[in-house]
C-alpha cells in the first residue's frame, strides 16, 4: 500500500510537503492523545517476568475498546499493535515470547487511527532497576528529543533539527542512528518529508505551518551502524550496544510547535510520576 499520498490535502509547500489547516490540529491531538493514553496505560504492566507478547495484547485490546483502529496491524505484513525494541534493538522489535528481565530497557511505539487521523509515539521503559549507562543513554536521548523539538518553527530548516539533536548527542559521546528517520503523517501513516536526526543547520527544506511530522531520534552507546535481523522488521545496532529512541508527533504553528502526543499522566520519561 502507498500511504506517502496526501488524502484530502490541497496545499503543498514548495518542497512537496503538505500543509494543513488550523482546523486539523485539533484531529492530530486527538489522535495523539488517544496514542500516548496506550502508553500510559502500559507503563505498570511492564515488569521482570512479562513478556513483550502480553504487553503489545494489553495495548491492543485498549485500543479496541477505545474504539479506534491499530495502525499497525495489517500493516506491509505486520500483525502487532505495537513494536518492542529491548537493549540492543532499535526499532521495529517483534512482541514475542520474550520475558523481560531486571534491568532491561525497552521502547514501545504505537501508532492508531482516530476519525481518519494518526497519532504516533513511542518512549521508553524500565523493567526493574535500570543500569546507570542506561539511565544516562534514555536521559540523552529525551533530552535530544526535545532539543530537536525547540528548533521547530516557521523559518527553520528540517537541518536546523537534525543538527541539534547530532550535535548534543555526539558531545555526549553517543552516537545517531542514520538508517531510520522521522516522517510526515496526518492522514497518512507516512509522507514527506523524512525527518533526519543528524545533519547540517540550514539545510533541507524550510519549515511552515501547517505540516505535521514526528521527531523521533535513535541513539547508541556504540557505533551507529544497525543491521535487520532475518525477521525483515527488527533492526539491531551491529556492535550490541544499548539504543535508546524517543517519539513525538507535532505541528508547525505560527510561532512555534505544538505538541501532539504528549503523555496525559506525566509518564513520557520513565522516571517521571504522575
Amino acid at each position: 500500500m502507498d500511504d506517502s499520498k496526501p488524502r484530502g490535502t490541497a496545499r503543498l509547500s514548495r518542497d512537496g510537503i503538505n500543509l494543513h489547516d488550523p482546523q486539523d490540529f485539533a484531529g492530530m491531538h486527538k489522535a495523539g492523545r488517544v496514542a500516548a493514553e496506550v502508553l500510559d496505560m502500559i507503563a505498570p504492566f511492564v515488569q521482570p517476568g512479562v513478556t513483550t507478547a502480553e504487553l503489545d495484547e494489553r495495548c491492543r485490546l485498549f485500543i479496541e475498546e477505545a474504539g479506534v483502529i491499530s495502525a499497525t496491524i495489517g500493516y506491509k505484513g505486520y500483525q502487532h499493535a505495537t513494536c518492542i525494541s529491548i537493549n540492543h534493538v532499535v526499532c521495529h522489535g517483534i512482541p514475542g515470547a520474550k520475558a523481560l528481565r531486571d534491568g532491561d530497557i525497552l521502547n514501545i511505539d504505537v501508532t492508531v487511527i482516530v476519525d481518519g487521523w494518526y497519532g504516533d509515539t513511542s518512549r521508553m521503559f524500565v523493567a526493574g532497576k535500570v543500569p546507570r549507562r542506561a539511565e544516562r543513554l534514555i536521559q540523552i536521548t529525551h533530552d535530544a528529543l526535545m532539543i530537536g523539538i525547540d528548533q521547530v518553527k516557521p523559518g527553520n530548516t528540517f537541518g536546523d533539527i537534525g543538527a541539534a539533536i547530532q550535535e548534543f548527542c555526539e558531545g555526549e559521546r553517543c552516537s545517531v542512528v542514520r538508517d531510520f528517520c522521522g516522517h510526515g503523517l496526518g492522514r497518512s501513516f507516512h509522507s514527506a518529508p523524512n525527518v533526519l536526526h543528524y545533519g547540517r543547520r540550514g539545510a533541507g527544506a524550510r519549515l511552515e505551518p501547517g505540516m505535521f511530522f514526528t521527531i523521533e531520534p535513535m541513539v547508541n552507546l556504540g557505533r551507529p551502524e544497525t543491521k535487520i535481523l532475518g525477521d525483515g522488521w527488527t533492526a539491531v545496532t551491529r556492535d550490541r550496544s544499548l539504543s535508546a529512541q524517543f517519539e513525538h508527533s507535532i505541528g508547525v504553528t505560527e510561532t512555534g510547535c505544538e505538541i501532539f502526543t504528549l503523555s496525559p499522566a506525566g509518564l513520557f520519561h520513565p522516571t517521571w510520576t504522575a
